[in-house]
């Protein structure tokens, strides 16, 4: 039977702990500014749009990630991960200026996908066939987990406005501080000399085959980027108090956790594609249902939860529909994408929202969320992908 040796355990736990801080960083991070800037009076659509520089952070770094990784390991990629997160965070109180907000959070962009690139890479490099699929679904668990706990933190925000900042800058420090205590390893997948000549061949062939799987890691940037960046600014200005506010989005982030190894479950037993539709029309029926109840917080906070439990799991499921459409020789391409997706959707969300609230106040933000679902299931549904069965 197969089992982790203590280094290994260690190690796994340890990288666990750094991405649900990570994860507990941006879950906070997005509805806090948000409520600032919607405090002082800053647009939305400007408010939106502030919101994407941690995903554009992301985007930037993503081509220039692989290299450094190959020649310096893993453990140093981390290390400076995670200084340029905590010391973007405990920089905030010093000056608040939108644009200078904004360069923060770039830099934040840019260490979280330092810190999830290499502790994803690392996990999955020394992970067993046996317990990968165990071990990838914990590592999420912990970033949805500290995802969920983040916006709790807002309402310190009411005791000083710096607060939840330099709160969440110390705890990322003191689980960055575990690194240390790890032997330094190389990625033995990467080395050797990449064809980059035919990196765009690979990119376009994948997209040809698993175009469709990649419609659920954008599909949830989109939907937590919006979720935690714009619906804050509407709760807001329709009453719900901050407080509140955080609840609703703990409630989704908690819904998704519940649901995550389940729906994967299933998705073996009865296929990709049938979970993904269920997931995609759940997650757009419930989120009808909350506009149609906003009057209440309780029924709303319920929803909420519901929504979770289909759509907080369509990142992963993605991932898997990704992997059973592409062919072996094309997966490292695929997982690519699937970040890539994911950013685009996250980029797009707060700034389609920002706009909505500025134009279309009158209209639930929350029937937005669930048109978007809904076009992403009618697509799902009349365009259906092929399972590949690659031939090695």
């Amino acid at each position: 039977m197969d089992t982790f040796s203590q280094v290994e355990k260690k190690r796994f736990w340890i990288l666990v702990i750094i991405v649900s801080i990570s994860g507990f960083s941006q879950g906070m991070l997005l509805p806090l500014i948000s409520a600032i800037f919607e405090r002082d009076g800053v647009s939305s659509a400007l408010n939106g749009l502030n919101a994407t520089g941690l995903y554009i952070g992301t985007l930037l770094v993503s081509p220039f990630m692989e290299a450094p990784l190959r020649r310096f390991g893993y453990k140093p990629i981390i290390i400076g991960g995670g200084i340029l997160v905590f010391s973007s965070l405990l920089l905030f109180p010093l000056w608040k200026s939108v644009v200078f907000w904004y360069i923060l959070r770039l830099l934040i962009g840019i260490g979280d996908h330092a810190l999830h690139f290499s502790t994803q890479t690392w996990i999955t490099s020394f992970s067993s066939q046996q317990r990968l699929g165990r071990n990838i679904a914990i590592y999420g668990l912990s970033f949805g987990a500290g995802f969920a706990v983040g916006p709790l933190f807002v309402p310190l925000v009411n005791v000083f406005e710096g607060l939840p900042f330099i709160v969440s800058g110390i705890l990322c420090l003191l689980a960055w501080s575990l690194v240390f205590k790890l032997k330094n390893e190389f990625p033995d997948v990467m080395k050797g000399k990449a064809a980059t000549d035919r990196f765009f061949t690979r990119f376009k062939a994948t997209i040809a085959v698993a175009w469709l799987a990649f419609l659920g890691p954008f599909g949830y940037g989109f939907l937590e980027s919006s979720l935690n960046a714009m619906y804050p600014v509407y709760a807001l200005r329709s009453g719900i108090d901050l407080t509140y506010v955080s609840l609703i989005l703990v409630s989704f982030s908690v819904g998704g956790m519940v649901s995550q190894i389940p729906l994967g479950i299933l998705s073996d037993k009865i296929g990709r594609r049938p979970v993904f539709l269920l997931a995609l029309g759940g997650g757009a029926l419930s989120f009808f249902v909350a506009s149609t109840v906003e009057t209440s917080i309780i029924a709303v906070m319920s929803m909420f939860f519901v929504a979770g439990l289909f759509v907080g799991s369509i990142f992963s499921l993605g991932i898997s529909y990704m992997s059973e459409m592409t062919p072996k020789h094309l997966l490292p391409t695929g997982n690519l994408l699937c970040g890539i997706f994911f950013s685009v959707g996250s980029l797009t969300g707060p700034f389609l929202g920002g706009l909505f609230l500025e134009f279309e106040a009158s209209f639930s933000f929350l029937l937005l969320i669930s048109i978007f679902l809904g076009t992403l299931f009618v697509v799902s549904l009349i365009k259906k992908g092929q399972s590949n069965s690659p031939v090695a």
